[in-house]
Protein backbone atom coordinates (compact mmCIF):
# COMPACT_ATOMS: atom_id res chain seq x y z
CA UNK A 1 0.00 0.00 0.00
CA UNK A 2 2.99 2.33 0.33
CA UNK A 3 3.28 2.64 -3.45
CA UNK A 4 -0.38 3.69 -3.57
CA UNK A 5 0.24 6.41 -1.00
CA UNK A 6 3.24 7.65 -2.97
CA UNK A 7 1.03 8.02 -6.05
CA UNK A 8 -1.21 10.49 -4.23
CA UNK A 9 0.73 13.47 -5.48
CA UNK A 10 -0.15 16.51 -7.59
CA UNK A 11 2.07 15.15 -10.37
CA UNK A 12 -0.11 12.04 -10.62
CA UNK A 13 -3.27 14.13 -10.77
CA UNK A 14 -1.82 16.33 -13.51
CA UNK A 15 -0.71 13.24 -15.42
CA UNK A 16 -4.24 11.85 -15.39
CA UNK A 17 -5.64 15.20 -16.53
CA UNK A 18 -3.04 15.33 -19.32
CA UNK A 19 -3.97 11.80 -20.38
CA UNK A 20 -7.64 12.77 -20.47
CA UNK A 21 -6.86 15.84 -22.58
CA UNK A 22 -4.76 13.79 -25.04
CA UNK A 23 -7.51 11.19 -25.37
CA UNK A 24 -10.06 13.96 -25.96
CA UNK A 25 -7.83 15.47 -28.67
CA UNK A 26 -7.40 12.05 -30.30
CA UNK A 27 -11.16 11.75 -30.64
CA UNK A 28 -11.19 14.30 -33.48
CA UNK A 29 -8.91 12.47 -35.97
CA UNK A 30 -10.39 9.10 -35.02
CA UNK A 31 -13.94 10.37 -35.67
CA UNK A 32 -12.97 11.92 -38.99
CA UNK A 33 -11.16 8.75 -40.09
CA UNK A 34 -14.25 6.72 -39.18
CA UNK A 35 -16.45 9.07 -41.21
CA UNK A 36 -18.26 10.46 -38.16
CA UNK A 37 -18.85 13.97 -36.86
CA UNK A 38 -16.55 14.57 -33.84
CA UNK A 39 -19.16 16.77 -32.13
CA UNK A 40 -21.87 14.16 -32.57
CA UNK A 41 -19.55 11.34 -31.51
CA UNK A 42 -18.21 12.81 -28.31
CA UNK A 43 -18.94 16.53 -27.95
CA UNK A 44 -21.17 16.31 -24.88
CA UNK A 45 -19.30 13.28 -23.55
CA UNK A 46 -16.02 15.20 -23.65
CA UNK A 47 -17.59 18.09 -21.72
CA UNK A 48 -18.82 15.69 -19.03
CA UNK A 49 -15.49 13.87 -18.83
CA UNK A 50 -13.49 17.10 -18.64
CA UNK A 51 -15.76 18.37 -15.86
CA UNK A 52 -15.03 15.22 -13.88
CA UNK A 53 -11.32 15.64 -14.63
CA UNK A 54 -11.25 19.31 -13.56
CA UNK A 55 -13.13 18.70 -10.32
CA UNK A 56 -11.08 15.57 -9.64
CA UNK A 57 -7.86 17.53 -10.11
CA UNK A 58 -8.92 20.23 -7.63
CA UNK A 59 -10.13 17.70 -5.07
CA UNK A 60 -7.03 15.51 -5.43
CA UNK A 61 -4.82 18.59 -5.12
CA UNK A 62 -6.45 19.94 -1.95
CA UNK A 63 -7.68 16.65 -0.43
CA UNK A 64 -5.20 13.99 -1.61
CA UNK A 65 -6.34 11.59 1.12
CA UNK A 66 -9.91 11.64 -0.21
CA UNK A 67 -10.32 8.90 -2.86
CA UNK A 68 -13.20 10.69 -4.58
CA UNK A 69 -10.89 13.06 -6.47
CA UNK A 70 -8.78 10.17 -7.75
CA UNK A 71 -11.87 8.19 -8.73
CA UNK A 72 -13.11 11.17 -10.75
CA UNK A 73 -9.79 11.43 -12.56
CA UNK A 74 -9.76 7.73 -13.41
CA UNK A 75 -13.40 7.91 -14.47
CA UNK A 76 -12.74 10.83 -16.82
CA UNK A 77 -9.76 9.17 -18.49
CA UNK A 78 -11.57 5.83 -18.78
CA UNK A 79 -14.69 7.42 -20.24
CA UNK A 80 -12.79 9.19 -23.03
CA UNK A 81 -10.69 6.08 -23.69
CA UNK A 82 -13.91 4.08 -24.07
CA UNK A 83 -15.08 6.41 -26.87
CA UNK A 84 -11.67 6.46 -28.56
CA UNK A 85 -11.24 2.71 -28.42
CA UNK A 86 -14.72 2.22 -29.88
CA UNK A 87 -13.74 4.37 -32.88
CA UNK A 88 -10.45 2.46 -33.11
CA UNK A 89 -12.40 -0.82 -33.28
CA UNK A 90 -14.63 0.59 -36.04
CA UNK A 91 -11.59 1.61 -38.06
CA UNK A 92 -9.90 -1.75 -37.70
CA UNK A 93 -12.68 -4.34 -37.70
CA UNK A 94 -15.47 -2.54 -39.59
CA UNK A 95 -13.67 -0.36 -42.15
CA UNK A 96 -10.75 -2.71 -42.76
CA UNK A 97 -7.81 -0.56 -41.60
CA UNK A 98 -4.97 -2.60 -40.17
CA UNK A 99 -4.05 -0.70 -37.04
CA UNK A 100 -1.42 -1.68 -34.47
CA UNK A 101 -2.47 -3.21 -31.16
CA UNK A 102 -6.05 -3.60 -32.39
CA UNK A 103 -6.69 -6.81 -30.35
CA UNK A 104 -5.41 -5.12 -27.20
CA UNK A 105 -7.64 -2.10 -27.76
CA UNK A 106 -10.64 -4.36 -28.40
CA UNK A 107 -9.92 -6.22 -25.16
CA UNK A 108 -9.54 -3.00 -23.14
CA UNK A 109 -12.69 -1.54 -24.69
CA UNK A 110 -14.83 -4.37 -23.36
CA UNK A 111 -12.91 -4.91 -20.12
CA UNK A 112 -13.14 -1.33 -18.83
CA UNK A 113 -16.73 -0.47 -19.76
CA UNK A 114 -18.37 -1.88 -16.61
CA UNK A 115 -15.81 -0.53 -14.08
CA UNK A 116 -16.48 2.96 -15.45
CA UNK A 117 -20.18 2.40 -14.92
CA UNK A 118 -19.55 1.42 -11.29
CA UNK A 119 -17.24 4.33 -10.45
CA UNK A 120 -19.97 6.99 -10.46
CA UNK A 121 -22.20 5.34 -7.82
CA UNK A 122 -19.03 4.45 -5.90
CA UNK A 123 -18.10 8.16 -5.65
CA UNK A 124 -21.65 8.86 -4.46
CA UNK A 125 -21.35 6.16 -1.80
CA UNK A 126 -18.02 7.57 -0.58
CA UNK A 127 -19.19 11.19 -0.58
CA UNK A 128 -18.10 13.49 1.05
CA UNK A 129 -15.04 12.25 2.99
CA UNK A 130 -14.25 8.99 1.17
CA UNK A 131 -15.48 6.72 3.96
CA UNK A 132 -18.53 4.53 4.46
CA UNK A 133 -20.41 4.86 7.72
CA UNK A 134 -21.37 1.22 8.24
CA UNK A 135 -19.78 -2.22 7.67
CA UNK A 136 -23.05 -3.25 6.00
CA UNK A 137 -22.52 -0.71 3.23
CA UNK A 138 -18.90 -1.77 2.91
CA UNK A 139 -20.13 -5.26 2.07
CA UNK A 140 -22.52 -3.81 -0.53
CA UNK A 141 -19.73 -1.82 -2.19
CA UNK A 142 -17.37 -4.79 -1.98
CA UNK A 143 -19.98 -7.01 -3.64
CA UNK A 144 -20.48 -4.53 -6.49
CA UNK A 145 -16.71 -4.26 -7.07
CA UNK A 146 -16.39 -8.05 -7.02
CA UNK A 147 -19.17 -8.34 -9.58
CA UNK A 148 -17.48 -5.71 -11.74
CA UNK A 149 -14.22 -7.70 -11.59
CA UNK A 150 -16.10 -10.87 -12.58
CA UNK A 151 -17.69 -9.00 -15.48
CA UNK A 152 -14.26 -7.84 -16.66
CA UNK A 153 -13.09 -11.46 -16.71
CA UNK A 154 -16.15 -12.60 -18.66
CA UNK A 155 -15.80 -9.74 -21.15
CA UNK A 156 -12.11 -10.55 -21.62
CA UNK A 157 -12.90 -14.22 -22.26
CA UNK A 158 -15.54 -13.19 -24.79
CA UNK A 159 -13.03 -11.03 -26.67
CA UNK A 160 -10.39 -13.78 -26.63
CA UNK A 161 -12.96 -16.24 -28.00
CA UNK A 162 -13.89 -13.81 -30.79
CA UNK A 163 -10.26 -13.18 -31.71
CA UNK A 164 -9.22 -16.83 -31.74
CA UNK A 165 -12.27 -17.85 -33.79
CA UNK A 166 -12.00 -14.87 -36.16
CA UNK A 167 -15.45 -13.55 -35.25
CA UNK A 168 -14.56 -9.91 -34.71
CA UNK A 169 -17.41 -8.08 -36.36
CA UNK A 170 -18.31 -4.87 -34.52
CA UNK A 171 -21.25 -2.49 -34.67
CA UNK A 172 -21.13 1.26 -35.34
CA UNK A 173 -19.98 1.99 -31.77
CA UNK A 174 -17.14 -0.57 -31.85
CA UNK A 175 -18.78 -3.28 -29.74
CA UNK A 176 -18.48 -6.92 -30.70
CA UNK A 177 -21.61 -8.24 -32.34
CA UNK A 178 -20.88 -11.54 -30.65
CA UNK A 179 -21.80 -9.96 -27.33
CA UNK A 180 -25.38 -9.48 -28.43
CA UNK A 181 -25.97 -13.23 -28.10
CA UNK A 182 -23.25 -14.93 -26.10
CA UNK A 183 -22.99 -12.27 -23.43
CA UNK A 184 -26.72 -11.61 -23.01
CA UNK A 185 -27.28 -14.44 -20.50
CA UNK A 186 -24.68 -12.91 -18.16
CA UNK A 187 -24.90 -9.25 -19.12
CA UNK A 188 -28.63 -8.72 -18.52
CA UNK A 189 -28.68 -9.69 -14.80
CA UNK A 190 -25.37 -7.90 -14.25
CA UNK A 191 -26.86 -4.73 -15.72
CA UNK A 192 -29.85 -5.00 -13.38
CA UNK A 193 -27.56 -5.46 -10.37
CA UNK A 194 -25.49 -2.42 -11.35
CA UNK A 195 -28.69 -0.40 -11.76
CA UNK A 196 -29.70 -1.48 -8.25
CA UNK A 197 -26.25 -0.37 -7.06
CA UNK A 198 -26.95 3.11 -8.47
CA UNK A 199 -30.33 3.19 -6.72
CA UNK A 200 -28.75 2.09 -3.42
CA UNK A 201 -26.11 4.81 -3.67
CA UNK A 202 -28.75 7.50 -4.18
CA UNK A 203 -30.95 6.07 -1.42
CA UNK A 204 -28.00 5.89 0.95
CA UNK A 205 -27.25 9.58 0.54
CA UNK A 206 -30.92 10.62 0.66
CA UNK A 207 -31.31 8.89 4.03
CA UNK A 208 -28.05 10.46 5.21
CA UNK A 209 -29.29 13.89 4.12
CA UNK A 210 -32.53 13.52 6.05
CA UNK A 211 -30.63 12.62 9.21
CA UNK A 212 -27.75 15.08 8.85
CA UNK A 213 -27.43 18.55 10.32
CA UNK A 214 -25.11 21.52 10.07
CA UNK A 215 -22.17 21.36 7.70
CA UNK A 216 -22.72 17.77 6.61
CA UNK A 217 -26.29 18.55 5.64
CA UNK A 218 -25.09 21.45 3.50
CA UNK A 219 -22.58 19.16 1.80
CA UNK A 220 -25.28 16.61 1.06
CA UNK A 221 -27.53 19.41 -0.20
CA UNK A 222 -24.90 20.27 -2.83
CA UNK A 223 -24.79 16.60 -3.84
CA UNK A 224 -28.59 16.46 -4.09
CA UNK A 225 -28.73 19.66 -6.13
CA UNK A 226 -26.03 18.49 -8.54
CA UNK A 227 -27.61 15.04 -8.84
CA UNK A 228 -31.06 16.49 -9.46
CA UNK A 229 -29.71 18.81 -12.17
CA UNK A 230 -27.86 15.91 -13.80
CA UNK A 231 -30.94 13.69 -13.72
CA UNK A 232 -33.18 16.41 -15.17
CA UNK A 233 -30.64 17.05 -17.94
CA UNK A 234 -30.44 13.35 -18.75
CA UNK A 235 -34.22 12.93 -18.89
CA UNK A 236 -34.61 16.12 -20.94
CA UNK A 237 -32.01 14.83 -23.40
CA UNK A 238 -34.01 11.63 -23.79
CA UNK A 239 -37.20 13.65 -24.34
CA UNK A 240 -35.36 15.72 -26.97
CA UNK A 241 -35.32 12.58 -29.12
CA UNK A 242 -38.89 13.42 -30.10
CA UNK A 243 -37.78 16.71 -31.70
CA UNK A 244 -37.20 17.08 -35.46
CA UNK A 245 -34.05 15.41 -36.71
CA UNK A 246 -32.43 18.71 -37.72
CA UNK A 247 -32.27 20.01 -34.14
CA UNK A 248 -32.49 16.80 -32.14
CA UNK A 249 -28.75 16.12 -31.91
CA UNK A 250 -27.67 19.65 -31.02
CA UNK A 251 -30.32 20.19 -28.36
CA UNK A 252 -29.73 16.72 -26.90
CA UNK A 253 -25.99 17.36 -26.60
CA UNK A 254 -26.56 20.71 -24.88
CA UNK A 255 -28.96 19.11 -22.41
CA UNK A 256 -26.62 16.20 -21.69
CA UNK A 257 -23.91 18.69 -20.70
CA UNK A 258 -26.04 19.42 -17.64
CA UNK A 259 -24.77 16.14 -16.18
CA UNK A 260 -21.59 18.09 -15.38
CA UNK A 261 -23.55 19.64 -12.49
CA UNK A 262 -23.00 16.42 -10.51
CA UNK A 263 -19.18 16.60 -10.24
CA UNK A 264 -19.32 20.38 -9.76
CA UNK A 265 -21.73 20.04 -6.85
CA UNK A 266 -19.62 17.29 -5.30
CA UNK A 267 -16.46 19.37 -5.65
CA UNK A 268 -18.01 22.42 -3.97
CA UNK A 269 -19.24 20.26 -1.10
CA UNK A 270 -15.95 18.41 -0.56
CA UNK A 271 -13.85 21.59 -0.65
CA UNK A 272 -16.51 23.48 1.36
CA UNK A 273 -16.24 26.46 -0.97
CA UNK A 274 -19.22 28.79 -0.36
CA UNK A 275 -20.92 25.81 1.19
CA UNK A 276 -23.83 27.63 2.76
CA UNK A 277 -24.99 29.33 -0.45
CA UNK A 278 -26.76 26.23 -1.72
CA UNK A 279 -30.20 27.44 -0.57
CA UNK A 280 -29.72 30.73 -2.40
CA UNK A 281 -28.52 28.98 -5.58
CA UNK A 282 -31.44 26.55 -5.54
CA UNK A 283 -33.98 29.32 -4.96
CA UNK A 284 -32.52 31.50 -7.72
CA UNK A 285 -32.36 28.61 -10.19
CA UNK A 286 -35.94 27.57 -9.49
CA UNK A 287 -37.20 31.14 -9.61
CA UNK A 288 -35.61 31.99 -12.95
CA UNK A 289 -36.65 28.65 -14.42
CA UNK A 290 -40.27 29.25 -13.40
CA UNK A 291 -40.18 32.87 -14.60
CA UNK A 292 -38.69 31.84 -17.95
CA UNK A 293 -41.35 29.18 -18.43
CA UNK A 294 -44.16 31.59 -17.53
CA UNK A 295 -42.90 34.37 -19.81
CA UNK A 296 -42.31 31.99 -22.71
CA UNK A 297 -45.85 30.72 -22.24
CA UNK A 298 -47.24 34.25 -22.12
CA UNK A 299 -45.22 35.27 -25.18
CA UNK A 300 -46.34 32.25 -27.22
CA UNK A 301 -49.96 32.70 -26.12
CA UNK A 302 -50.01 36.38 -27.06
CA UNK A 303 -48.47 35.69 -30.47
CA UNK A 304 -51.01 32.97 -31.21
CA UNK A 305 -53.88 35.12 -29.95
CA UNK A 306 -52.84 38.12 -32.03
CA UNK A 307 -52.08 36.24 -35.26
CA UNK A 308 -54.81 33.59 -35.19
CA UNK A 309 -57.74 35.15 -33.31
CA UNK A 310 -57.26 38.88 -33.94
CA UNK A 311 -55.61 38.61 -37.40
CA UNK A 312 -52.82 41.02 -36.48
CA UNK A 313 -49.78 41.00 -38.75
CA UNK A 314 -46.96 38.79 -37.55
CA UNK A 315 -44.23 41.46 -36.99
CA UNK A 316 -46.62 43.65 -34.97
CA UNK A 317 -47.77 40.67 -32.90
CA UNK A 318 -44.21 39.59 -32.16
CA UNK A 319 -43.19 43.13 -31.17
CA UNK A 320 -46.22 43.61 -28.91
CA UNK A 321 -45.76 40.21 -27.29
CA UNK A 322 -42.08 40.93 -26.66
CA UNK A 323 -42.89 44.25 -24.99
CA UNK A 324 -45.59 42.61 -22.85
CA UNK A 325 -43.24 39.83 -21.74
CA UNK A 326 -40.51 42.37 -20.92
CA UNK A 327 -42.96 44.48 -18.88
CA UNK A 328 -44.08 41.42 -16.92
CA UNK A 329 -40.55 40.24 -16.12
CA UNK A 330 -39.85 42.32 -13.00
CA UNK A 331 -43.19 41.89 -11.18
CA UNK A 332 -43.38 38.19 -12.06
CA UNK A 333 -39.78 37.59 -10.97
CA UNK A 334 -40.34 39.41 -7.67
CA UNK A 335 -43.49 37.46 -6.86
CA UNK A 336 -42.06 34.09 -7.90
CA UNK A 337 -38.86 34.76 -5.95
CA UNK A 338 -40.87 35.42 -2.79
CA UNK A 339 -42.79 32.17 -3.18
CA UNK A 340 -39.63 30.14 -3.88
CA UNK A 341 -37.68 31.76 -1.02
CA UNK A 342 -40.54 30.96 1.34
CA UNK A 343 -40.06 27.28 0.56
CA UNK A 344 -36.37 26.82 -0.31
CA UNK A 345 -34.49 29.81 1.15
CA UNK A 346 -36.30 30.44 4.41
CA UNK A 347 -33.36 32.29 6.00
CA UNK A 348 -33.50 35.01 3.36
CA UNK A 349 -37.30 35.08 3.45
CA UNK A 350 -37.44 35.49 7.24
CA UNK A 351 -34.67 38.08 7.13
CA UNK A 352 -36.54 40.16 4.54
CA UNK A 353 -39.72 39.99 6.63
CA UNK A 354 -37.86 41.14 9.78
CA UNK A 355 -36.24 44.05 7.94
CA UNK A 356 -39.57 45.16 6.47
CA UNK A 357 -41.20 45.03 9.90
CA UNK A 358 -38.32 47.02 11.42
CA UNK A 359 -38.63 49.66 8.68
CA UNK A 360 -42.34 50.06 9.45
CA UNK A 361 -41.64 50.47 13.19
CA UNK A 362 -38.81 52.91 12.49
CA UNK A 363 -41.20 55.38 10.80
CA UNK A 364 -43.06 56.00 14.04
CA UNK A 365 -40.11 55.73 16.46
CA UNK A 366 -38.95 58.88 18.26
CA UNK A 367 -36.99 57.50 21.21
CA UNK A 368 -33.32 56.81 20.40
CA UNK A 369 -32.95 54.08 23.03
CA UNK A 370 -35.99 52.25 21.68
CA UNK A 371 -34.59 52.37 18.13
CA UNK A 372 -31.20 51.12 19.30
CA UNK A 373 -32.72 48.21 21.24
CA UNK A 374 -35.00 47.35 18.33
CA UNK A 375 -32.06 47.46 15.87
CA UNK A 376 -29.96 45.19 18.07
CA UNK A 377 -32.87 42.74 18.38
CA UNK A 378 -33.40 42.60 14.60
CA UNK A 379 -29.69 42.00 13.98
CA UNK A 380 -29.64 39.21 16.57
CA UNK A 381 -32.67 37.53 15.01
CA UNK A 382 -31.51 37.86 11.42
CA UNK A 383 -27.78 37.11 11.75
CA UNK A 384 -27.53 35.31 15.12
CA UNK A 385 -24.15 36.89 16.03
CA UNK A 386 -22.25 36.04 19.20
CA UNK A 387 -22.22 39.72 20.27
CA UNK A 388 -23.90 42.94 19.09
CA UNK A 389 -22.79 46.49 19.80
CA UNK A 390 -24.44 49.66 18.51
CA UNK A 391 -22.27 52.78 18.39
CA UNK A 392 -23.97 56.18 17.98
CA UNK A 393 -22.13 59.37 17.07
CA UNK A 394 -23.69 62.01 19.32
CA UNK A 395 -21.73 64.97 17.84
CA UNK A 396 -23.55 67.51 15.73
Amino acid sequence: MNWLLRLRRPATAWALVGLTALLAAALVPLSLAAGQNPLATGGANVVIALSFAAVGLVVAWHRPQNPIGWLMLVLAAGFIFFIDSGLYNVLNYRLGHRLPLAPVVLLLYHAESEPDFVLVPLTIFLFPDGRLRSPRWRRVVGGALTLAAADVIVQAQMVVYALTNHRTQVDASGQLLLSNGAYAAFGAPVGLIFFAFWALAVGYQVVSWRRAAGERRQQLSWLMAGGAAALISFLAAIAAGALPHSVRGAIGDVLVCGIAALPVGMGVAILRYRLYEIDRIISRTLAYTIVTGLLVGVYAGLVLLATRALSVSSPVAVAASTLAAAALFTPVRRRVQQVVDHRFNRVRYDGDRMIEAFAVRLKDAVDLETVRADLAGVVCQALEPAHVSVWINERG
